[in-house]
């Protein structure tokens, strides 16, 4: 599977400690892993930390064909705190480099050179109205391909308008319940919270696929052929949570793209997003290997090789 990914890289900022990160490059590292081609979209700053970047990108694995490096830009940033159970909170600094990508007519073609299957975009990046203008450019360069939503709102960088355009593009949308509700109460406020029937309306009102609600610890809900269906979870001790979303989204890709049981690909993207969970930083080591063997130790064997 060929897959782009747009939008912020930027580094988490812990203390004194720095970990590379923004969803579009967690999802990247972690799809590149599952052993897809990831090209990434993106800029960062002339500047200690964006050389930094592109020195961790390679060591992951990534191209940095398409990452821009902006002289006279800062290289984005999030200063992340945690909570007692390892959830993250972002103070993300905005302009960043990331915010000022240019597309021109040579790296368009570049990538439609490249005949990806799937863009993966978040909210985040799109606030910034060229960004999202880049976002439809490559749209309508690449009418067959399709999109994958991961919403990650995040304080101060959504609205509702935004989401809502963003959402009539996705084949696939991945949030999470707090970010579920806020929306229904947004477009239902009349009624109680209902997640399946947030999802049903969503999913009609923008012609989506599947819907993927991860809901922390206790699993994820997939809505999806009309029907909302849970998935447990995996019980590990969390470092921190920074990333697990992203890497749920690229299991999750990888198990609907190859047409695997939801069963299937809901149990693996739970089990990434538990073993990236229990780990230091958005983007740490890991194997399919041990994906198998969380969900062989904690009995979630489902049929067929991951």
């Amino acid at each position: 599977m060929h897959i782009l990914t747009i939008g912020e890289i930027l580094w988490d900022v812990f203390g004194d400690a720095e970990f590379l990160g923004g969803a579009p490059l967690n999802f990247s590292a972690a799809s590149q892993r599952l052993g897809h081609t990831v090209a990434l979209v993106t800029a960062v700053g002339d500047d200690p930390r964006g050389q930094r970047a592109l020195e961790s990108m390679r060591a992951l694995g990534l191209s940095t064909e398409f990452v821009q490096k902006l002289p006279g830009k800062s290289t984005g940033t999030a200063l992340v705190t945690t909570d007692a159970g390892g959830n993250a909170r972002y103070f993300i600094q905005r302009p960043a480099a990331f915010d000022d990508y240019e597309l021109d007519d040579a790296r368009l073609n570049a990538l439609e050179d490249l005949q990806p299957d799937w863009i993966y975009f978040g909210t985040l990046a799109q606030t910034h109205p060229p960004s999202e203008q880049i976002l439809h450019r490559i749209l309508e360069r690449l009418p067959e391909i399709k999109c994958f939503y991961d919403m990650n709102l995040r304080q101060g960088h959504w609205n509702l308008p935004l989401v809502q355009r963003l959402s009539s593009l996705a084949s696939v949308i991945k949030l999470n319940e707090t970010e579920a509700e806020t929306l229904f109460q947004l477009t239902q406020s009349s009624e109680e919270f209902s997640l399946e029937q947030f999802c049903r309306y969503w999913s009609q009102t923008y012609a989506v696929e599947a819907v993927c609600v991860t809901l922390g610890s206790q699993g994820c809900a997939i809505f999806k052929d009309d029907a909302l269906l849970s998935f447990d979870g995996f019980t590990v001790q969390v470092a921190d949570t920074v990333g697990a979303g992203d890497a749920f989204a690229a299991a999750f890709l990888h198990g609907y793209e190859l047409k695997w049981p939801m069963a299937r690909t809901a149990t693996f993207a739970n089990a990434l997003g538990a073993l990236v969970a229990g780990r230091s930083g958005a983007t740490p080591d890991w194997t399919v290997d041990e994906c198998q063997a969380l969900i062989a130790e904690q009995g979630r064997a489902v049929p067929g090789e991951l």
